[in-house]
């Protein structure tokens, strides 16, 4: 019996897969600040290539997926921080328009862009931000306090770019920006959650418009490079668990929670080493 283009066993086995996933990545975005991107994007690669997606496509779907999945996630997160007062929020108004800008390029480049450079990308950022974190050194700084409006402009461009590229919120990446001057853990994880909302929107709708016309290599569902099944599964998984990820993330020591990002990022940056080696 076929489902959706799909055999039933493994259909079945596809959405068990999916709530899985959406359990994890609610957890995670909330207790880091992050969309969940980065677990989302190795779990449905692998999801994606059970069902016998392209490898000249898979990347690039799970990137758009992720990216539409981390709408609500990082909404739920973001509203849970705000209540607890830690959100930089003039830090993510001189965000906006830069990280609109590099999303919207990122978009454009997933649309010509091998799965290798996805993959790179990913491997790159998450291998630096795992090393800062696991070194636990508090003196590391580019400088003692933020730049200003031009520079946080300048930056807020380049985390557009990258997170658009790996299918994340920008959370990885802005973790590391903000504490390498001077912001808190605690504060850098909150004011995270937000970039989530203004990364994932835009960047979902041009992954939709650059996979349209590829759509007929794409399993069923798919609208453009984002999978509808893989959204409607994990989505509202995630969305309900974010809060108490963000909850749990204002009760935990600062080292541990720097420790157990840094350890997530490392393990996720390997999983993609491999699949370049395959």
């Amino acid at each position: 019996m076929y489902v959706f283009g799909l055999p039933l066993g493994d259909l079945a086995l596809f959405a068990a897969a999916l709530l899985a996933a959406g359990v994890i990545t609610g957890l995670l975005a909330g207790l880091f600040g992050v969309g969940g991107g980065a677990v989302i994007v190795p779990v449905l690669y692998q999801i994606f290539g059970m069902v016998g997606v392209p490898e000249s496509h898979r990347m690039h779907l799970c990137v758009g997926t992720s990216l539409a999945i981390i709408i609500p996630t990082s909404i739920s997160s973001f509203r849970t921080h705000m209540a607890k007062g830690k959100v930089l929020m003039d830090v993510l108004k001189a965000w906006a328009l830069p990280v609109l800008a590099g999303v919207v390029l990122g978009s454009f480049v997933a649309a010509y862009a091998p799965g290798l450079v996805l993959k790179c990308v990913f491997i790159v950022v998450a291998l630096t931000n795992a090393t800062k974190l696991l070194a636990g050194r508090d003196d590391w700084r580019l400088a003692p306090s933020l730049p200003g409006r031009r520079g946080l402009g300048v930056f807020g461009f380049v985390i557009g770019l990258a997170s658009s590229l790996m299918g994340i919120g920008g959370g990885v990446i802005s973790n590391m920006f903000l504490t390498l001057h001077g912001v808190s853990m605690h504060a850098a994880v909150a004011t995270s959650a937000g970039l989530g909302v203004l990364i994932s929107i835009p960047g979902a709708i041009g992954y939709v418009l650059a996979g349209w016309p590829e759509v007929a290599d794409l399993p069923p569902l798919s609208l453009g490079f984002v999978s509808i099944l893989g959204f409607l599964l994990v989505a509202p998984t995630s969305t309900f668990l974010a809060p108490y990820g963000a909850r749990l993330a204002h009760n935990t020591p600062k080292r541990r929670l720097e420790i157990a990002f840094g350890l997530f990022l490392l393990l996720t940056a390997g999983r993609f080493v491999l699949s370049l080696l395959d």
